[in-house]
């Protein structure tokens, strides 16, 4: 991982902490452009429905006329935890963003991977994809 993408995770911490407080809001997403902006996001759950902290960011990120996103990762547990996308948003992100390079694993041991290489299944606590080799 480089430091970028370690201050990746440290930026959606920080959002999940700072605003991760109620039963409302429990996920938070950083999404970085290959020019190093930072752009984030939170869940938001509803009886009549919700979006996910992905396409929250997503969205932020297309609002400042953002086409491209280089790297995404998403925390959940006020930031205890790295959390894979959700079948759903594995979808969109690999179709609007085929490059992208998602941040997964244990807190302690995160890796990169690509979005074409996650699974639905990984998105539920299946096996995760074997990392590739580090990039320079």
């Amino acid at each position: 991982m480089r430091d970028t993408d370690r201050a990746l995770v440290q930026a959606a911490t920080a959002v999940a902490k700072l605003r991760c407080r109620s039963p409302r809001h429990t996920r938070a997403a950083a999404a970085r452009t290959t020019d190093g902006r930072v752009f984030s996001g939170v869940n938001v759950h509803h009886d009549g429905g919700g979006a996910c902290a992905e396409m929250v960011a997503v969205g932020a990120a297309a609002t400042q006329g953002v086409t491209d996103l280089e790297t995404m990762v998403v925390v959940g547990d006020r930031g205890r935890e790295i959390v894979v996308p959700c079948d759903p948003c594995q979808r969109v992100l690999r179709d609007s963003f085929p490059g992208l390079r998602v941040i997964v694993g244990p807190v302690d041991a995160p890796q990169v991977t690509p979005i074409g290489d996650l699974t639905p299944e990984a998105a539920v606590g299946g096996p995760l994809p074997t990392p590739r080799p580090a990039e320079g």
